[in-house]
C-alpha cells in the first residue's frame, strides 16, 4: 500500500508578490527518491510561487512583514521574503 511522505521547497522571492521572481531557494525530499542540496543549480526550480504553485505545491508558511525604516535602502541582511511550500508524495513501502 502506497505511503505519503513530504516534500518542502523553501523559495525567497525579490518582494513579497507571490507572482515576484525567486531569488534562492532550497528543497528537501521526504520521499527519499532525490537528494538535493543547496547550490546544487543555478536555475530556480520555479520561478515564482504561483509557478511552483500551479505544479502542486502548496503553500504553508508566507513571510512576516515588518514595515520599511528609512535609512534602510541599502543595508544587507537576510532574505525577507521567505515561503515555504509543501507536496505530499506516494512511496512503495
Amino acid at each position: 500500500m502506497p505511503q505519503l511522505r513530504q516534500k518542502i521547497l523553501v523559495l525567497y522571492l525579490h518582494t513579497p508578490d507571490l507572482n515576484s521572481n525567486v531569488v534562492a531557494w532550497s528543497m528537501y525530499d521526504g520521499t527519499g527518491s532525490t537528494t538535493p542540496t543547496t547550490g546544487d543549480s543555478d536555475k530556480p526550480p520555479y520561478n515564482s510561487v504561483v509557478e511552483a504553485m500551479q505544479h502542486g505545491w502548496r503553500v504553508v508558511q508566507f513571510p512576516q512583514q515588518f514595515p520599511a525604516y528609512p535609512g534602510m535602502e541599502y543595508s544587507t541582511s537576510y532574505l525577507r521574503f521567505e515561503y515555504i511550500l509543501e507536496k505530499m508524495e506516494e512511496i512503495d513501502d
